[in-house]
């Protein structure tokens, strides 16, 4: 059995825009969680900017499934991502982590 995928992406933002791009986020978590039933997300930003930039984190589980965040879960999170974040001047870093142990 494969070990659970699990999707954290991070960028960074001006800190101008961290109540924009929060709510945004937070519509788009909630736009992905009604579409995949379980799908866990959330999200996290350091606690101090730094030279006016935010960095920023989504993640992205789904407890109780062998598999986690399949391949396909992961395009329609950024298809969507995409779409929500336009606005926003950023690039997103992706990386998947696999579950040792819970």
């Amino acid at each position: 059995m494969p070990a659970s995928r699990e999707l954290f992406i991070y960028y960074r933002t001006r800190t101008d825009d961290a109540p924009a791009l929060q709510s945004a986020v937070l519509a788009l978590q909630q736009r992905l969680t009604a579409l995949e039933p379980g799908l866990s997300a959330r999200l996290l930003r350091r606690p101090e900017p730094a030279d006016g930039w935010h960095t920023w984190m989504e993640t992205y589980a789904l407890p109780g499934h062998a598999d986690g965040v399949s391949p396909a879960l992961e395009q329609t999170i950024e298809r969507l991502a995409a779409e929500a974040l336009a606005a926003f001047p950023t690039t997103r870093h992706v990386e998947v982590f696999v579950a040792c142990a819970s």
